[in-house]
């Protein structure tokens, strides 16, 4: 059942904010210790090349240096990969630094710590380093090429893995189908680009032999256990702190080999180490997104109904396989009938290594491209059979009462596809789109609307599941709720604030079940040692959605416990009993009450005559959700821009989100994470790509050549939402972090292609850039 009153469902503003926008927060880069070294790692420019000589003595007179052969011999495995799809997939073995090849353009080869960071960029200058460049496969096709030169001479190609996606008879349907649709489709390489680059602090104990780690991460309970693996030390001797995070999008949730680095060279030198990557760094040794090919083909009928679907995804991997290794690309198969029951599905998933960095998460993981695929082939169909493409989405549509409905890998728990269309279609109306599109049109402007339908798989975590899918690790969520002496509750959780109210939403969930102030919670995060466990950590839009489930079914369970105690001081029964702003009272006395405070001294202070005999002292509940299933919100974009048929130049003129993520627990922050999810699907759609020269070097090394939107390119935005509760997660929460950068890429391209309805223009490849677009204007014209 979702929650219609109380604090959940209420426009509170973030506990978080303050502290931020005052300049109070603590970042990783903010951590001082006692003689504290900062490092600084060495990088090879080149795509491919073997190490010859590599000679650290001149540095080593002024810092501690480590090569890759050194830290090979001391740590006890390879970088860990967590996400293994595919049993027979081919591993990479790779270590925190190049032993004797360098595989990817900023791949480090030696680290140094010293006094401070300027220092140790000094002795970086004296290391010397001899490399005999190797042929380098930096494309896709390079790759797969007959005779390519191979990343890992024992493997027979470049290929890590493969696998497919089945369900249903495919050679039938594409046997009956009155048309067949074919196309390809290509995204750019990505990142997720956080305000705040990646950065560890990490001061072994010489005498204790205790780690501690102060880690810039969205995962601390994973990274715990991650760095015990390759350090070989027990996980209760580290301990793994997460302060501030500005900004994850899933490039802090993977396991870097910094981390390993920074650890190894405070156990060299007995001091703490802080290694904090750079600006230049990051376009290199963050892990890169998004890059795959992806061919399909649908069959379907006369009528717009969809039989089959059948293709490849190609993921663009980089040189190693990151900690989720092929993970998006495998979801991007996954998904790609996205909220349509399509009954017939085969899709290969191809994972291909390049000399580039190495592969990893970014927020949507494969969704945003699957989602791209799917609505591009909605519109080429309708075009194909003169339909209006929203007729073709009604008639595919998962129906309401198909719920829960499987499909080619996901169960998806609930839906109301249709009526969440029509809500977005209503706002277009009211807004008055069309008008201004035909007042733009009448003065020669070329102006459209695009439109795209995405369902979002959130609430990450069936343990069981994903561990037999693959996942080395768990995905439930532990969550602990206390009342103190004076009637102050506090929520200590595993999951970590990075930006996105995380700490307010809890709160707001403990509150309302308890039936306190919402100034009266405290939510503490961010500690391996005093928080409990999390499996995966904060990410696939699950902290509200599993947390908040566990923190409610906790509360609830501890509210009982407070009506107990609160009965036996009242001389009432429990059942008579109402909470209300922090006071319990008897229902229609209001003068017989005792607040939290008194509540809780009787738990935990003066219990004689005050406290029920058969209740244990103290105030607090501990509860483990597992959840059974995922949860699927979805929502509709609309997109109204304007193409410049002479510059190639896009501008976005208004962007409306009509979404559903079951109960909502904060509008305001619902609204936020839309709001950053769509201005990310801006970048992605029209700016934001890395890109490299002939030779397989980078080229993106700074943001005067990573183009991110700014203020100035962002529309207006206008959210509207309608709620389907989950019925499997209590409160009904589904999770809604990504939602906004699924469905915009799909949706900015229908607009342009509106808008330039006249040039015959056909987008297949994210991002629409002035060259490519001006290029597609000039092949719509022959």
């Amino acid at each position: 059942m979702g929650f219609v009153a109380g604090l959940i469902g209420a426009r509170v503003r973030r506990t978080e904010d303050l502290r931020l926008l005052t300049g109070r927060g603590q970042f990783v880069d903010d951590v001082e210790l006692p003689r504290m070294l900062e490092a600084a790692v060495l990088r090879c420019p080149l795509p491919h090349a073997r190490i010859t000589r590599i000679d650290t003595g001149a540095a080593a007179r002024q810092a501690t240096v480590l090569t890759g052969a050194e830290v090979k011999a001391v740590v006890k495995a390879p970088q860990p990969v967590i996400w293994r799809n595919v049993p027979d997939m081919r591993l990479t073995d790779a270590y925190p630094l190049a032993v004797d090849r360098v595989r990817y353009p900023g791949q480090g080869v030696a680290v140094v710590a010293a006094g401070d960071r300027a220092a140790a960029e000094d002795a970086l200058e004296l290391i010397e380093v001899e490399y005999e460049e190797l042929p380098a496969v930096s494309t896709l096709e390079e790759a797969l090429a007959e005779g390519a030169p191979r990343l890992y001479d024992d493997w027979p190609d470049n290929v890590c893995a493969r696998t497919t996606i089945a369900t249903g008879d495919v050679a039938a349907a594409f046997a009956e189908a009155d048309v067949v649709l074919a196309e390809s489709f290509r995204f750019a390489r990505q990142m997720g680009t956080p305000l705040e680059t990646r950065g560890v602090v990490a001061n072994w104990d010489p005498f204790t032999g205790k780690l501690d780690v102060w880690l810039a991460t969205q995962a601390p309970n994973l990274a715990r256990e991650l760095l015990a693996e390759v350090l070989g030390l027990p996980a209760a001797k580290i301990r793994v702190r997460t302060p501030d995070v500005g900004g994850g999008f899933g490039n802090k949730f993977d396991f870097y080999g910094d981390e390993v680095l920074a650890a190894l060279l405070s156990h060299r030198t007995g001091r703490p180490v802080k290694l904090i990557e750079d600006r230049v760094e990051s376009f290199v040794a963050t892990v890169h997104a998004r890059e795959q090919k992806i061919d399909v083909e649908y069959a379907a009928k006369a009528d717009g109904t969809i039989t089959g679907v059948r293709g490849t995804v190609h993921g663009v991997l980089g040189a190693e396989l990151g900690t989720i290794a092929f993970g998006p690309c495998y979801t991007a198969a996954a998904c790609i009938t996205g909220p349509y029951a399509i009954p017939a599905v085969e899709m290969d998933v191809v994972a291909v290594m390049t000399n580039r960095t190495p592969y990893g998460s970014y927020r949507g993981w494969g969704l945003p491209k699957a989602n791209f695929v799917q609505e591009r082939m909605i519109e080429l169909l309708a075009a194909r059979l003169n339909l209006d493409a929203h007729t073709v989405r009604r008639r595919n549509f998962v129906p309401p009462e198909a719920f829960p409905y499987q499909s080619p890998v996901f169960v998806y728990d609930s839906g109301r596809y249709a009526d969440c269309l029509d809500l977005c279609l209503e706002a277009v109306a009211e807004a008055g789109w069309a008008g201004r599109v035909a007042e733009a049109r009448a003065r020669g402007a070329c102006v459209g609307i695009g439109y795209s339908f995405h369902n979002e798989i959130t609430a990450f975590g069936p343990s069981r599941i994903v561990n037999l899918s693959g996942l080395q690790h768990s995905g439930f969520d532990e969550e602990v709720v206390r009342i103190d002496a004076t009637g102050h509750v506090t929520v200590h959780t595993g999951q970590s604030a990075m930006g996105q109210g995380l700490h307010t939403a809890l709160a707001q969930i403990a509150g309302h079940a308890l039936g306190v102030p919402f100034e009266d919670v405290t939510v503490v995060s961010g500690d391996t040692e005093s928080c409990p466990y999390t499996g995966y950590g904060t990410g696939a839009s699950r902290a509200a959605a599993v947390g908040g489930a566990a923190v409610l079914t906790a509360a609830t369970r501890l509210k009982a416990k407070v009506l107990r105690i609160a009965a036996h001081l009242l001389e009432a029964s429990p059942d008579d009993l109402v909470v209300e702003n922090g006071r319990i009272f008897v229902d229609g006395v209001p003068h017989r009450s005792v607040g939290m405070a008194e509540v809780g001294d009787a738990a935990h202070r003066r219990l004689e005559g005050r406290l029920p005999e058969d209740e244990s002292p103290t105030l607090q509940e501990r509860e483990v959700y597992d959840p059974v299933n995922v949860a699927t919100a979805f929502g509709c974009t609309a997109v109204l821009a304007e193409a410049d048929p002479e510059t190639g130049v896009v501008t976005l003129l208004g962007y409306l989100v009509a979404h559903d993520c079951g109960t909502v627990i904060n509008p305001l922050i619902v609204d936020g994470q839309l709001h950053g999810g769509a201005a990310q699907a801006i970048g992605g759609a029209l700016y934001e790509e890395l890109a490299y020269d002939d030779g397989g070097r980078m080229l993106t090394r700074t943001f005067r050549d990573y183009l991110v939107p700014s203020a100035t390119e962002v529309p207006p935005f206008t959210l509207t939402h309608m709620s389907t509760p989950a019925d499997h997660i209590p409160g009904g929460f589904k999770g809604m972090g990504e939602a906004g950068v699924i469905g915009g890429g799909a949706a900015i391209a229908h607009a342009v292609e509106d808008a330039l309805r006249d040039y015959g223009v056909k987008i297949t490849a994210l991002p629409i850039t002035p060259p490519g677009l001006l290029a597609a204007i000039k092949r719509g014209a022959r």
